[in-house]
C-alpha cells in the first residue's frame, strides 16, 4: 500500500502537487488527470527524483522520502518511463540482467532475469540487441526490468503508448498477473481510459496537483467533476 499525506511540490511559483493526501491499496491502481495535473511529478516524488517541500509518503508503512533513489530500488520500487530506457547495444536479456546486478545477490541474478524474460514472453528474442527490438518488444523489456528481484511497488508511466489494440491487450493481461505472481502493487498512468478501466480496480484523479477523486474506477470515471476535468464533458 502506498500512502501520501499532505504532499506538496513547488517549482518556483508553481505547485504541481498541492497538499495531496491519498492511499492507494488496490493490486493495480490507476493515476489519471488532464495534462499538467501532476501525475508524472507524483511518480518522480515516489521515485526520488523530485523532493517535496512538505508531506510524507509511506510504502507498506515504511517512510519512503528519506531513502535515495537507489535505496528505493533496493526496497522494491520499480518504474518504467514514457520513453522506454532500452540500452541498444545490449541484448534484451542483458538489459534485464543489468538491473539484477544492482538489486539481487550474485547467485540469484540469472534466475530472476530468466523468470522476468519468461513472464513477459521475450525468451525467443532474449539474445537480440535492443536496437533490433520493435516497439512492443521494447515495452516488454521495460516491464521485465520492473520485475527483477523482489518488486513491491511498480510505477508504469503510459506503458501502452503507441501500441496496437492487440499489443495493448497483451500488456494489460501481463500487468493484471503481476500482483498474484510477484506480490507487487502496480500504479498505472495512461491517457487511455478504456485501458485504465480494464486494468485498474481503483483510480486516483489529479487536477492542478490536487486530488479530484479516488475510489473504484467505474465510480470515479462516472463522476461529473472527473468527466468535466478529464474527459472534457460539460
Amino acid at each position: 500500500m502506498i500512502e501520501v499525506e499532505t504532499l506538496s511540490v513547488r517549482f518556483g511559483g508553481i505547485k504541481p502537487i498541492d497538499q495531496l493526501t491519498a492511499a492507494l491499496t488496490a493490486p493495480v491502481s490507476g493515476l489519471i488527470g488532464p495534462n499538467g495535473a501532476g501525475k508524472t511529478t507524483l511518480l518522480n516524488v515516489l521515485s526520488g527524483f523530485v523532493r517535496p517541500v512538505e508531506g510524507s509518503v509511506r510504502l507498506d508503512g515504511r517512510p519512503l522520502l528519506p531513502l535515495s533513489p537507489l535505496q528505493r530500488v533496493k526496497a522494491g520500487l520499480r518504474r518504467s518511463f514514457q520513453t522506454e530506457q532500452v540500452v541498444e547495444d545490449l541484448t534484451a536479456r542483458d538489459n534485464l540482467f543489468a538491473i539484477a546486478d544492482h538489486v539481487t545477490a550474485p547467485g540469484e541474478r540469472s534466475r530472476t532475469t530468466d523468470r522476468a524474460l519468461d513472464f513477459v514472453g521475450l525468451r525467443s528474442v532474449a539474445h537480440r540487441l535492443g536496437a533490433r527490438l520493435n516497439l512492443f518488444e521494447r515495452r516488454l523489456v521495460e516491464l521485465g526490468k520492473c520485475l527483477i528481484g523482489t518488486p513491491r511497488l511498480i510505477l508504469l508511466d503510459e506503458p501502452a503508448a503507441g501500441l496496437t489494440d492487440e499489443e495493448g491487450a497483451r500488456l494489460r493481461d501481463l500487468v493484471l498477473r503481476i500482483p498474484s505472481e510477484f506480490s507487487a502493487q502496480v500504479i498505472v498512468i495512461d491517457h487511455d481510459v478504456d485501458l485504465i478501466r480494464a486494468m485498474c480496480s481503483e483510480t486516483l484523479v489529479l487536477d492542478y496537483g490536487r486530488r479530484l477523486a479516488l475510489g473504484p474506477t467505474e465510480t470515479v470515471l462516472a463522476d461529473p467533476d472527473v468527466r468535466r476535468a478529464y474527459l472534457g464533458e460539460l
